[in-house]
């Protein structure tokens, strides 16, 4: 028996006006998804715990089994495992955005955030950038690391984990009342707006009609988690595949392979038909039992607030990834078990993450189950089937191992 998961981030949401009160899930054309759902397992489940705050981060760690109340220890922490930054049990790392920032005011404080990915910007701009801020923010103790796209990292030797507030929950507001209180990271962002807002890079994005990534946005605090083995927990052998550090590095801390799909950046125009062909493979070929798939354009989408564009990404999972994965492991003649589900919701109407529970197709390719003509947020709830607890998921779908 194999087993998949396809995580479709932030892809659920609220209905919409223009979309006829349905929500980008209802009105996308996902016949892969809706084939299944007639003959799947439909229910709903809550990913992220009563009281911790709705992020990609603790919502992944419940699907792949692990209680975010017991092993989350901070965002950041899991991207430094995927880049290889060394951290000691008493170093803190902190994600450092790339953003982009009002322009016209006078002070840093009156500014307002108006892109958190600063237009999805590239490895490569984005690394001569980082390498700007590490040379001219040289500070003893704190280190910066080069992730991907507008995720970077920042490491602080004997630091102290504190509060912050993620750029993407605070989109179009004024940034004065949610700056570090920590005075070092407070000057620090101040100081990064001088030093990127003329940089080449940027002269040249703007020149093209693309965001600058005019400042540092540092969040996600925390410290080196120790999570317990994804093979000797659940008995399987496991990969990831995805192109976010987060979910990279929740795998190097499961002790999970990470598989990398050439193409694959976290983006509209990631290479979705890459991905669904190494899953098949890693699964068919390559001896794994289990593949996690990890899809973030749903929730980039989300966070840009463009309905037409997430509603784009999602039927490019269906086509590309959903159809290819099912008729890939059919030929091969594999059993196998496929869970569907979104990490949390990302509606476009708030542009965040919300911790509301998100609907879940469990498919069994030996039997047939009593499902719903369609697979989405609404026929989720419907069937009355609810787990409380997201972490324990994925012992439902591992279930039935053989």
């Amino acid at each position: 028996m194999k087993y998949i998961v396809i995580l479709c981030d932030g892809m659920a949401d609220e209905p919409l006006e223009e979309l006829g009160e349905r929500t980008p899930l209802e009105a996308a054309r996902t016949e892969n998804m809706d084939s299944l759902a007639e003959i799947s397992e439909i229910g709903m489940v809550r990913t992220v715990p009563e009281g911790m705050a709705p992020g990609s981060d603790t919502a992944n760690l419940s699907v792949i089994g692990y209680d975010p109340r017991k092993y989350y220890t901070g965002r950041s922490p899991l991207e430094a495992l995927s880049i290889g930054a060394d951290m000691a049990p008493d170093d803190v790392s902190f994600r450092c955005n790339l953003v982009t920032l009002s322009e016209e005011e006078d002070r840093y404080e009156d500014r307002h955030v108006l892109d958190h990915s600063s237009g999805e910007i590239s490895t490569e701009e984005a690394a001569e950038l980082v390498r700007a801020l590490s040379e001219g923010l040289k500070r003893e103790g704190y280190e910066f690391y080069v992730g991907t796209s507008y995720r970077h990292l920042l490491i602080q030797k004997s630091g102290k984990v504190t509060e912050l507030t993620a750029p993407h929950d605070i989109l179009t507001k004024r940034i004065g009342d949610y700056l570090p209180k920590d005075e070092v990271l407070r000057e620090m962002m101040v100081k990064s707006y001088d030093i990127l807002k003329d940089h080449p890079v940027n002269a040249k994005r703007r020149a093209e009609g693309k965001n600058p990534a005019n400042s540092a946005w540092f969040w996600g605090a925390g410290t080196r988690p120790a999570l317990m083995s994804f093979e000797k927990k659940n008995g399987v052998k496991g990969a990831m595949i995805s192109a976010v550090d987060l979910l990279k590095g929740i795998a190097v801390g499961a002790g999970m392979d990470n598989i990398i799909v050439e193409g694959a950046n976290g983006g509209l125009d990631t290479n979705y038909a890459g991905k669904a062909k190494a899953a098949v493979k890693a699964l068919t070929e390559d001896g794994y039992d289990f593949v996690y798939v990890h899809i973030e354009a749903p929730d980039e989408m989300g966070h840009q607030g463009s309905y037409r564009d997430k509603i784009t990404a999602i039927e490019r999972i269906d086509e590309r990834i959903v159809g290819p994965v099912r008729a890939g492991l059919e030929n091969a003649g594999t059993d196998f078990r496929m869970l569907i589900l979104p990490d949390h919701p990302t509606p476009v109407r708030v542009r965040t993450h919300t911790a509301d529970p998100v609907p879940y197709l469990l498919y069994d390719s030996r039997k047939k189950a009593e499902g719903r003509k369609t697979y989405s947020e609404k026929t989720g709830a419907e069937t009355g089937i609810f787990e409380e607890q997201g972490s324990r998921l994925l012992d439902h779908l591992l279930s039935e191992q053989s």
